[in-house]
């Protein structure tokens, strides 16, 4: 798992994959993090993503850099822990502004029987499981 993080955060931006009924939906995200062993995102309750997952958590990520790229699939669970919240924070200042552990509409998700595999043009797949 530390490499899947490592790789989205050489990258930067990477596209999150949810359903909305029959329509995917996609959009770039940012943020990555590992709390206890779980690899977790960070987003608003109050955003179209956040109500998608609670309907169907099953989602995927997508990133790509330097003629590689990573998918990862699974299930992304709520976290509603102050102290989970926190730890992505602290990890993103930028977001303070925005965001608090606290707040009502602060959300962490962690990935959940996931399916992480790296491409590249040139060599075999690479699989990783958490």
């Amino acid at each position: 798992m530390q490499e899947v993080y490592e790789f989205l955060k050489s990258c930067g931006t990477y596209f999150l994959a949810t359903v909305e009924g029959d329509q995917p939906r996609v959009r770039p995200f940012g943020t990555v993090d590992i709390f206890e062993g779980k690899l977790y995102i960070q987003t608003s309750k109050l955003k179209a993503v956040s109500k998608q997952l609670q309907a169907n958590p099953k989602a995927e990520i997508c990133a790509y850099a330097d003629g590689k790229w990573l998918r990862v699939s699974g299930k992304l669970i709520r976290d509603d822990r102050v102290e989970a919240k926190k730890h992505m924070l602290d990890n993103y200042p930028e977001l303070q502004a925005m965001y608090s552990a606290e707040d009502e509409k602060t959300e962490v998700l962690y990935f959940e029987d996931a399916t992480a595999t790296f491409y590249s043009f040139t060599g075999e797949p690479k699989v990783i499981k958490f």
